[in-house]
């Protein structure tokens, strides 16, 4: 070996030593990029040992103030929130939209017994209706929606509750507190209504747990993603918002569940 090759064989060495640190740091790098975590789940209430239930739901009317909400495509988002409840299936919204105009309801759910002709002629089990508050599309975006779920007397109960009275499972803590006998469902079961103003830190800390398992956290927006385009933010608020009418629903049943364990006494 000449004295030149000498001298070039320790940086050849570190050389190969660097080639190597980069190859595994790059490796390592992807391997991160590839991490993945599971989307948080809305989890139903309802006992699914005889199936799940069925929802339907119509576009929310649009109470903005701004013809720039689009009714179809947030109702869409509602769909899939919906959809994605473990033991809730739901049908798409060009069905309920079809039976909305054979029955003659272009306005809209006006009363329980509107909800009734709609579940029955479509054979579902609750009726999801609602509407647009507010609407600003533009950085940061904000978006009002207001929903409520019809449900018929008894179809959403689980086994423990089936000696109940189905009545009472309709009638029981409405925001109204009324129930009319001869009327499907009385008033909504559960009524939820938020404004999802992205200006607001915990509207954002929302976005936030929302976004994990759903977007790149190595992207340059990472969860920012969706308050940077008004369609990802109407799939979160859809989510939050249908999240919450279930929350409602398991302090409903729970609630009802304890008045009868009650009355057993």
């Amino acid at each position: 070996m000449t004295s030149a090759q000498n001298m070039l064989a320790p940086f050849l060495v570190v050389a190969c030593m660097l080639i190597t640190m980069i190859s595994m740091g790059g490796c390592e790098m992807g391997q991160k990029r590839e991490q993945m975590y599971p989307p948080g789940v809305i989890v139903s209430p309802y006992d699914s040992a005889q199936g799940d239930v069925l929802w339907a739901v119509i576009p929310p009317m649009n109470e903005s103030g701004t013809s720039l909400a689009d009714d179809l495509a947030i109702g869409d988002a509602i769909v899939a929130a919906a959809q994605g409840i473990r033991g809730v299936r739901c049908l798409p919204l060009n069905r309920s939209i079809a039976a909305v105009r054979d029955l003659g309801l272009d306005r809209g759910i006006q009363s329980s017994a509107d909800a009734h002709r709609l579940a029955e002629y479509l054979g579902a089990d609750a009726v999801l209706a609602g509407s647009i508050t507010a609407y600003d599309p533009y950085d940061p975006p904000i978006l009002g929606l207001a929903i409520a779920l019809y449900a018929k007397p008894g179809a959403m109960a689980n086994s423990s509750q089936t000696k109940l009275d189905s009545r009472q499972l309709t009638m029981a803590f409405t925001d109204f507190g009324t129930f009319d006998g001869l009327s499907f469902a009385g008033e909504p079961v559960s009524v939820v209504s938020e404004h999802l103003n992205a200006r607001d830190h915990s509207v954002l800390m929302a976005v936030r747990s929302y976004a994990q398992g759903r977007s790149d956290e190595q992207s340059a927006l990472s969860w920012r993603i969706y308050t940077a385009s008004m369609n990802l933010y109407t799939q979160f608020a859809a989510h939050h918002v249908v999240g919450r009418l279930i929350d409602e629903e398991w302090l409903r049943m729970s609630r009802v569940m304890r008045t009868y364990e009650q009355r057993q006494r």
